[in-house]
């Protein structure tokens, strides 16, 4: 059990470092080497064939009905791209660093949902831990201003603030799903449909990515290549080791890995400068988030 654990901590703690490495390649492919919509196609079409081609070499998983494929897909076709889509929108928006923050509320968005619509019990921490976690990101919201980093602040940080709230639906959907298939078959019918909805919107708007065009440049190429290979394809894969045998409050405190490392490479490489109040939101944010992971942990030991 403790070499599980070990291996449960090295994968969460690998996914969420190339999730914060994720935002700040993006920022610098977004938009001069391939626009938003481009991105999100690209991202889940490549997704897509690499999990089918994983699922060739990988042990067997218990066989799926062809309602949950059917519903998976559909889920990936809405959830996954809806999430895709905001996102790099918005990141091409704003700066990794605010992007992030929104990302880091996901925790919040999903409690939320257990709240109204799977009548969870609303105690008193959890409210106090949403309330702080939401005021930090108005703060950010409502102070950040457009610059040469961030062209449309505001709309940038809405954008990425509705990615995490449509990424919350699907992780609670996708999380009834999981317990009647394996990990691998959830993620090759997800990002189908999610390859699905891309194609069909690039058809519609066309294809923008000078990244793929010629005369080659190797510098977007190869951040193009870290993007779809490592936050794309491995962090997904590993995220499944870490739920399994982490407590979901140790899973939270690895979240805030993402805003440590975006906020981190974002100052080395210019991509955002230094701000009290995305200090002040990004304190907040954790705290709130911290307090109702604990809130939901304590509510889970207590015996029913």
């Amino acid at each position: 059990m403790k070499n599980k654990k070990l291996e449960a901590n090295l994968s969460m703690a690998i996914s969420k470092v190339f999730s914060g490495l994720n935002m700040n390649a993006l920022k610098f492919l977004l938009p001069l080497w391939m626009s938003p919509l481009t991105g999100a196609t690209i991202r889940c079409t490549f997704a897509a064939v690499a999990f089918w081609v994983i699922g060739w070499f990988s042990a067997p998983e218990e066989k799926t009905s062809r309602k949950d494929k059917w519903l998976l897909f559909l889920l990936g076709v809405v959830g996954l791209y809806g999430f895709m889509f905001l996102y790099l929108v918005g990141l091409s928006k704003t700066t990794p660093v605010s992007s992030s923050i929104f990302t880091s509320l996901q925790p919040i968005w999903v409690f939320l949902i257990m709240i109204f619509f799977f009548h969870e019990k609303a105690t008193a921490p959890k409210i106090i831990g949403i309330s702080i976690a939401l005021v930090g990101a108005l703060v950010c919201i409502l102070t950040q201003q457009s610059d040469d980093l961030a062209s449309d602040a505001f709309t940038g940080n809405m954008l990425c603030l509705f990615s995490s709230v449509v990424y919350a639906v699907y992780l609670v959907a996708s999380q009834r799903i999981l317990s009647a298939v394996g990990p691998v078959t959830m993620l090759k019918y997800t990002f189908s449909g999610a390859a699905f909805s891309g194609i069909i919107v690039s058809l519609s708007t066309g294809f923008d990515a000078p990244v793929l065009s010629m005369p080659f440049h190797w510098l977007p190429f190869a951040v193009l290549m870290f993007v779809l290979i490592f936050p794309t394809t491995l962090s997904y894969m590993l995220l499944p080791v870490g739920l399994k045998y982490l407590k979901t409050t140790v899973v939270a405190i690895y979240g805030y890995l993402i805003l440590i490392v975006a906020t981190i490479v974002s100052l080395i490489l210019g991509q955002d400068r230094f701000s009290w109040t995305q200090t002040f939101a990004i304190l907040f944010i954790c705290v709130g988030v911290y307090l109702v992971e604990v809130a939901e942990s304590k509510d889970k030991a207590i015996p029913k």
